[in-house]
Parts: structure tokens; sequence; C-alpha cells
């Protein structure tokens, strides 16, 4: 007599052996424990934040099994605030997020990397400060960040730290990451800018800013921070990690074939893809945008060995009071998930 494979199934489950069938075994393990969530970013249409766009836009996240509803913020402060207020799951934030939430007795982890390489640029007004010579020139002045709190606030503070400048010597207002940080350079509401591309591409191409510091390649990162500085991540509390290991390979395994994809990709392949308010009115400008911070672009989601120390010296130059000391770097990284989804996706 022929047995069906649901009988088949009924009598390994019976008997407890539904380790012996591999395939289905494979299937119940690999199932994300959690295929509704919700991720949360601060400014999505940033080129920082583009691994996210481009796994949410090609449906790599639906492949994984999950649904992720992604929650947009005018900050990576602001997602951060979601995360642990309970209304998001993960964050697609800056990597020292992590370790500021450290200090703070709260344990979060990094999972994929986005970005190897901050993509921040800060720039002054042509129109508020035609005459700056030196960073001591932004002294009382007013900077625009994304976000107070933001790695836009914390990379100014840290290159004004490096010329004797103090956070408090200047005011931080916080502008965004789309139109709306243009339009406040532009009409002088600031008099100086911390921010990234597609934005800073449009204020240079409009004459409008002067770039005194600029984290958009390998070279110039090492200049400002002093070694490799892992930026744009996935991250999530141990507690969802630890709950949801299934759930955190999928993510991963999105944004891992997401970063393959955006490397193989030619500028024009990401223009099509992306809504048209990512570009800014402009899609040559973003394009050039594209070229030139594609560098810093994760190629494989990996976080670089030394990227974790940087980030913290880092941090410990911006946030007063800082004790590093209480500090277990090892704790807010891991490769395991991306390595296992660059074997997943050897090619994107």
């Amino acid at each position: 007599m022929a047995i069906s494979r649901r009988d088949l199934l009924k009598t390994a489950a019976a008997a407890g052996v539904l380790g012996g069938l591999p395939g289905l075994a494979r299937a119940q393990i690999d199932t994300p424990e959690k295929p509704s969530l919700t991720i949360a970013v601060g400014g999505q249409a940033l080129i920082y934040y583009l691994p996210l766009s481009v796994a949410h836009l090609n449906g790599y996240f639906k492949d994984e099994g999950l649904d992720a509803t992604i929650a947009d913020f005018a900050g990576g402060s602001k997602a951060l605030q979601a995360v642990v207020g309970g209304s998001a799951d993960v964050v697609s934030g800056a990597f020292e997020h992590t370790i500021n939430l450290q200090a703070k007795g709260q344990f979060y982890r990094c999972f994929a990397l986005q970005g190897r390489a901050p993509m921040i640029v800060l720039g002054v007004s042509k129109k508020t400060m035609p005459d700056y010579k030196t960073p001591a020139d932004l002294k009382g002045k007013k900077i625009g960040v994304t976000a107070p709190g933001s790695s836009t606030n914390m990379m100014a503070s840290f290159f004004l730290a490096q010329h004797g400048l103090k956070p408090s010597d200047v005011a931080y207002i916080g502008v965004g990451a789309g139109a709306g940080a243009v339009t406040a350079l532009r009409s002088g509401q600031i008099d100086a800018i911390a921010n990234l591309d597609p934005v800073i591409s449009t204020l240079v191409k409009e004459d409008a800013l002067q770039i005194i510091a600029d984290t958009r390649t390998l070279q110039d990162a090492h200049k400002i921070f002093g070694g490799n500085m892992p930026a744009g991540c996935l991250y999530a509390s141990q507690a969802f990690i630890d709950a949801n290991p299934n759930t955190t390979q999928a993510l991963a395994n999105a944004m891992v074939r997401a970063d393959k994809w955006i490397q193989a990709a030619t500028p024009d392949d990401i223009v099509k893809l992306v809504p048209k308010s990512y570009l800014l009115g402009d899609p040559d400008l973003y394009k050039l945008a594209l070229k030139g911070n594609r560098e810093a672009l994760s190629p494989d989601g990996l976080v670089p060995e030394d990227g974790p120390q940087t980030a913290l010296n880092a941090l410990a130059e911006f946030v007063p009071h800082f004790d590093r000391t209480k500090i277990d770097i090892s704790r807010v990284w891991t490769n395991q998930f991306a390595i296992k989804a660059g074997q997943k996706y050897p090619h994107g």
C-alpha cells in the first residue's frame, strides 16, 4: 500500500522523529518567529539607508517570509526612541547608538551593516558665512543636523572637538534629512549643516555650501575618525535577537542581499528602483551622489574588526563624561548573521 506524504508526516510527528526529515526540520527551524515587524529608520531617502530601501523595494524581506513595515522618522535618534519605546522592533540606524545604549544599561546589537563609512558631510553656508576660514568661525553659529543626538550631530561635534570647540559653543538645530534640510540652509535659518546625500550634493550643485569635513570615502573617514567607522546598520535589542534568531537571520539575509545588489547595480538601475521623492527633483545629481558614496556602502554586511573600537573612541569624545571602561564592545555587534547570509546569497 502506498503511503502518502501526509501520512508519513503524521507518523513521524507521532513518533517524535521530525528531525529525521531534513527538509521539513529545516523549514521549521528557519521560519521567522515574528514575521510581521516594524523597522524604524531616520531619513529613509538618504543614500546612507539605501540598502534598507533596496531590500524593501526588491521584495527581499518578503522572500525571507517577513512582512516588514518601515517607519520613517526625522533622524536616527528618533528612530532609536521608537525601538526603545516599543513601537518598533528593529532600527536601521547608526552603529554608535548601540554603544551609547549600553552606557545607559540597555543592550542592543548590530547584526547587519549597511555602511562602512558615515557618509556625513559638514559644510558652511556661503550665504551666512561667506568669509569662513577656520572651524573657530563656527562658534556661536547654528548647525543643522538631521535630529539632535543623531550621528550627524555626533560627527559635527567630533569635528569641532578636534578643533578646540565644545558642543555648547554652537546651537544644533534639527532640520531632517530631505527637502526641509535644503530649504533651511538656502533660507539662512542655519549657518552650517551636517547631513548626507542627496541633501549635500544638492546644496553643492547650487553653490550654496562650502564643505569643511567629508566622510563619504574610506580615506576621508579614516582621517577624521582614525580608523574604520561602521555607519548605518540593522540593530535590535539583545532580548529581541535571543527570542527571534530566525527573524534576525531573515532580516540579515535581506540586507546582505541588498548590499550585494547595490554593488552590482548601475546608478540608472537604482534611480529606476527608488521613489521619485528620493531624487529631490534631480535624477542626474542623485546618480552622481550614488557614485560618490558607493565606496562607503557595505559590500557584504560585515562589520570591520576594528570598527567598533573606532566608534567607541568617537562616542567617548562626543558624549560628556562618557566612561568607556564600562563598555563591553563585544556585546554591541556580531557578524554571525551576515556571514550566514553571505553563504546563502554569495552573489546577491
